[in-house]
C-alpha cells in the first residue's frame, strides 16, 4: 500500500512539473523571470510547480483579460458617459515635445492643458484637504484605496462620507481586498452598515486569495463632484498623521488636482468599478464639463495586468531617455528590470545627472536587502544612489530636466511595474516640477549616499543575506 501512495506521489509530481516546466519554456517571455521559476521548479518539483501555478506572473495577463472583459460588457456605456478628448492639445512643451507625443500614445488617455496640481505633505495636509472636499460635497463622492483603515483618521473619513450619504449626495468607496485586512471589523462592511455603497476589490477567501494577490488595485483616486480629484501614494492610515505622533509613522505626498484631467481620474474609477460594482456610473454628477484651471498639461497613466500592462516601465524609459540634463527619482521600494536599470545607466552615460532616493528604513527589510544588489550595476555607470534616514518614506516621484514629473501610485518595483492596477499623473509644467524638486532636495540633506566602497565593507554575513533575498525580486 506504501509503495502504490509512493508511485502515485512520483507520478503527480512528474506531471505537475512537466507541465510546469512546459509553461516556463512555451509562455515566459522574460528571460530572467523565466530563469528563476525553472530554478524553483527543479529544485523544489511539486512546492515549486505549485507555487508557479499560484504566483507565476504569465497567468496576470489571461486573469487581467477577464478583468477587462467584465467592465467590457458596458465599456460602450462607459465611454459614452465620460468620453475622453483625443484632441490636440494647444501648449508648448518646448524640450519634452517628443516625449509628450510619446505618452500620448503610450497611454489610452490624452494629453490635456489647464490643470492646476498642489503638493500635499503627509497626511496632516493631504487628510485634511481630502475630507474639506467631502464636506463640501454637493452631488457626488468616488474613493479608492488600496488601504482604507477603520480607525484613527479612517474614523473621521467614515463619519463624512456618511454625512455627504445622509444629504443626498452619492458616495461610492472602493478599497482592495489585501487593503481592507489592515483593521477590523473591513471598513467596506463598516461603511455599508451607515448606508454608503462600498466594495472590497476582487474578494476572496482562504486559498483562492492566493489566486489574485497578484492582481491588487493599487490606485488612489478621490474625486468630489467630478471636479475635485485627488490621486498619489497615501492609503488612508493613522501613520500618515505624523503631528500626531502615530505607531507607525510614516512619510508619504499626496496630490490635489483640478481641471480637465479630473475627468481621467473619474473615467479610471467608473472602469474599476463597472468591474468591482456592475454599476456604471453615468451623468453629469460624475462628469461635468471642466473648464482650464491652471497651467499645468497632463495625462492620465493607468497601468494594470489587462490591456494596460507595462504602460508604466514604457512611460518611465521614454522620460529617461528624453532627459537632457537630469534625472530625480524618489520611491520606497527600488528594484527597477534589468531594461530599467539600463535606461538608467545611458542617462547617465549621455552626461544626465541622475539621482534616487530610496528609504534605508523600509517597511519590508527584504526589498532594501535585494536592492543592494544591484546598486553596483548603476554606481559603477555614475548613478547617485542615496538611502534616507528617519522615519519610512513611501513618497513616489520623477522629475526630468525641471520640467516634467511623475505622480502616483507606482514604485519602482516587479509587483507594482507589472503585476498591480495603478495610476498615474505626468504632468509638464516647470513651476511643478520645480517644487518637487525642491522636495527632493529637501529630502537629499537626511540621505546618505551608498557608495561601492560601503557596498564592499559589508559583512560576509551581510552580502549572503542580500543574495538571498535578490532571488526573490520577482516576486517582491
Amino acid at each position: 500500500m506504501d509503495q502504490i501512495w509512493y508511485w502515485l506521489l512520483l507520478a503527480v509530481e512528474f506531471i505537475c512539473v512537466t507541465l510546469a516546466m512546459g509553461h516556463v519554456l512555451l509562455k515566459q517571455k522574460d528571460a530572467h523571470n523565466a530563469s528563476f521559476w525553472a530554478v524553483i521548479i527543479c529544485f523544489v518539483p511539486l512546492i515549486g510547480a505549485i507555487f508557479y501555478a499560484i504566483f507565476g506572473i504569465n497567468s496576470l495577463r489571461r486573469r487581467g483579460k477577464k478583468y477587462r472583459s467584465a467592465i467590457e460588457v458596458d465599456k460602450v456605456t462607459i465611454e459614452d458617459a465620460c468620453p475622453i478628448d483625443t484632441g490636440e492639445v494647444g501648449f508648448d512643451l518646448k524640450d519634452l515635445l517628443g516625449l509628450g507625443n510619446t505618452l500620448s500614445r503610450v497611454s489610452r488617455l490624452s494629453l490635456t492643458s489647464g490643470n492646476r496640481v498642489e503638493i500635499l505633505h503627509n497626511g496632516d495636509e493631504a487628510m485634511p484637504a481630502m475630507l474639506k472636499a467631502i464636506i463640501g460635497a454637493e452631488k457626488s463622492v468616488t474613493l479608492s484605496s488600496y488601504i482604507f483603515e477603520a480607525s484613527g483618521i479612517g474614523e473621521k473619513f467614515v463619519e463624512e462620507l456618511s454625512k455627504a450619504k445622509a444629504r443626498g449626495v452619492e458616495v461610492r468607496v472602493m478599497v482592495d481586498d489585501a487593503g481592507t485586512r489592515y483593521s477590523w471589523p473591513p471598513i467596506t462592511r463598516i461603511l455599508r452598515e451607515l448606508g454608503v455603497t462600498a466594495k472590497r476589490y476582487m474578494p476572496l477567501r482562504f486559498v483562492f486569495r492566493l489566486l489574485s494577490m497578484n492582481l491588487r488595485n493599487h490606485r488612489k483616486i478621490m474625486v468630489v463632484d467630478g471636479r475635485i480629484g485627488f490621486t498619489g501614494g497615501m492609503n488612508i492610515r493613522q501613520g500618515n498623521m505624523l503631528s500626531e505622533n502615530p505607531k507607525n509613522p510614516l512619510q508619504d505626498m499626496h496630490f490635489k488636482v483640478e481641471g480637465p484631467v479630473v475627468r481621467q481620474l473619474q473615467r479610471v474609477f467608473a472602469e474599476d468599478w463597472a468591474f468591482c460594482a456592475s454599476e456604471v456610473l453615468t451623468g453629469d454628477i460624475w462628469y461635468p464639463d471642466l473648464k482650464p484651471v491652471g497651467d499645468v498639461a497632463a495625462i492620465g497613466i493607468p497601468d494594470g495586468p489587462d490591456e494596460d500592462m507595462e504602460i508604466m516601465p514604457k512611460t518611465i524609459f521614454a522620460a529617461l531617455s528624453a532627459a537632457n540634463r537630469e534625472v530625480c527619482v524618489l520611491t520606497p521600494y527600488f528594484l527597477p528590470s534589468p531594461t530599467l536599470i539600463w535606461a538608467l545607466n545611458l542617462a547617465s552615460l549621455r552626461g544626465v545627472k541622475v539621482s534616487i532616493i530610496t528609504p534605508k528604513n523600509n517597511n519590508l527589510p527584504f526589498v532594501r536587502w535585494a536592492a543592494r544588489t544591484q546598486y553596483p550595476f548603476m554606481l559603477e555607470k555614475g548613478i547617485h544612489i542615496y538611502e534616507a534616514e528617519g522615519h519610512f518614506d513611501h513618497s513616489k516621484l520623477m522629475t526630468v530636466d525641471g520640467a516634467w514629473s511623475l505622480i502616483g501610485s507606482t514604485n519602482w518595483d516587479p509587483r507594482s511595474l507589472r503585476l498591480n492596477f495603478e495610476f498615474n499623473l505626468a504632468c509638464f509644467d516647470e513651476k511643478l516640477a520645480g517644487q518637487l524638486n525642491d522636495v527632493f532636495s529637501a529630502k537629499l540633506k537626511h540621505s546618505k549616499p551608498v557608495t561601492m566602497e560601503s557596498l564592499e565593507n559589508a559583512t560576509l554575513s551581510e552580502r549572503l543575506r542580500d543574495g538571498v533575498a535578490r532571488m526573490f525580486i520577482p516576486l517582491l
